[in-house]
């Protein structure tokens, strides 16, 4: 039986959760779904409760190891992956093989890796285990690479979309990625029943990946088993240098568009991806006038709108306005559209 890791994507930079999310702490190490444990710990949380504490690795910048060290001090410190440098998500998970692989070179061509993400909501725990469960042994006897696709119930711009095809045991057949369509595409998705959002979960054994990367992807490949090589003599400056040579590219656009062995096991759970400002409204109760507010406010003849205020020294006071997302920081305010709020990465690139 195979051994079975789960990896946590978590180096990002939460640009769209400007000004709570920054550079040095980006918006997984912020409470944006639950008050009581950031995204982060409730990611490990799920996580660990698919294999163990001990097999639940995060991947994440070299910057942020330490916070996340801090933040989820249960992992241990050898579970941190640190990557030397951005280079997208194939980057993030050629480090992630290479470091599987160093850690064991005994057993790494029995391993199942569940990747996982750190900036998304799910809400029921006991059908995400089943569902995780369902892609993982669909990854393991039919050697393919297994993702999670979510039933849409809006025409969303913001997500990537799955085009399923025929049933394959209990998942089925991806015929084709779609990423971020405009409005008219979304709608005749979503009215055709046969597309799910990407959720951005993979599951796939280590040799299924390697043998992948080895048809779509040579050079990655080749650079994977260096690394590995590398890590495992102790060549950490050699491993960082062969790192920094790989493409930055997406792991969709790098395999998942290229393959013929990628599945999807559709979600039994609820979900939702944590992208921007407005999501905030779907992951906390609002209140009577349907608006979500979190910190001190006061709000008054106002309707859907989202409010977050990090301080503990003022109150947003607002009156008369409806669907704005309003965010205080100790020196940042944001007052801004709702429905524009994908647009918050202008302020960082005007």
């Amino acid at each position: 039986m195979n051994q079975r890791i789960a990896v946590i994507m978590a180096g990002g930079s939460g640009e769209r959760f400007w000004p709570v999310s920054t550079k040095l702490r980006p918006k997984q190490f912020l409470n944006l779904a639950d008050p009581e444990k950031t995204l982060i710990e409730q990611s490990v949380d799920r996580a660990s409760a698919l294999t163990n504490t001990d097999q639940t690795y995060i991947a994440t910048a070299r910057h942020l190891a330490d916070l996340s060290a801090q933040t989820c001090p249960q992992l241990p410190s050898k579970n941190i992956l640190a990557e030397p440098t951005k280079r997208n998500t194939a980057g993030a998970l050629a480090w992630v093989a290479a470091c599987l692989i160093a850690e064991f070179p005994e057993t790494w061509a029995t391993t199942t890796v569940a990747v996982l993400t750190a900036d998304q909501r799910i809400s029921t725990q006991a059908q995400f285990e089943s569902t995780a469960h369902t892609a993982m042994t669909a990854a393991e006897e039919q050697g393919a690479i297994v993702t999670i696709g979510i039933r849409p119930d809006r025409p969303e711009t913001g997500f990537g979309y799955i085009d399923c095809g025929e049933p394959t045991g209990d998942v089925k057949k991806v015929k084709k990625f779609t990423e971020k369509p405009d409005l008219p595409t979304a709608e005749k998705f979503l009215a055709s029943g046969n597309f799910l959002w990407n959720s951005g979960m993979f599951f796939y054994t280590l040799p299924t990946f390697m043998a992948e990367m080895e048809s779509h992807q040579p050079a990655i490949a080749q650079s994977i088993r260096k690394m590995a090589g590398e890590l495992s003599q102790g060549q950490l400056e050699q491993a960082d240098a062969t790192f920094e040579s790989l493409p930055s590219i997406s792991i969709d656009y790098a395999l998942m568009e290229k393959s013929d062995k990628v599945l999807v096991a559709e979600a039994e759970f609820e979900w939702d991806d944590l992208g921007a400002w407005d999501s905030i409204a779907r992951s906390y109760k609002p209140d009577h006038q349907n608006n979500v507010a979190l910190g001190a406010h006061n709000l008054i003849e106002s309707e859907n709108n989202v409010v977050y205020n990090e301080t503990t020294t003022h109150t947003v006071n607002i009156l008369g306005v409806d669907n704005l997302a309003v965010v205080i920081t100790g020196d940042q305010i944001l007052i801004i559209p709702k429905d524009r709020a994908q647009e918050v990465k202008k302020f960082l690139n005007p």
